[in-house]
């Protein structure tokens, strides 16, 4: 079981390692193989609270647009 509150702070703190310009998604900010053992749900309600907090905080990353998978794309600035 994963605790979605955590899983937000590790997906911002990840954010700082990324290079001005540098476009991602948020399964980006984890390992793959940690990432397919985030159930789904949970990583739903994870891309849904990440969006929420980039629009409320100045996190210097700006939300660009949906991939053809559906996934929302983000931009470090």
């Amino acid at each position: 079981m994963y605790d979605v509150d955590t899983l937000l702070k590790t997906a911002i703190s990840e954010t700082r390692n990324l290079k001005a310009g540098e476009i991602f998604l948020v399964k980006d900010l984890f390992k793959g193989y940690l990432w397919n053992r985030i159930p789904r749900g949970d990583r739903l309600l994870l891309g849904s609270m990440f969006l929420s907090y980039i629009g409320m905080h100045d996190c210097q990353i700006t939300v660009i647009d949906k991939g053809a998978s559906g996934q929302q794309r983000y931009q470090k600035t």
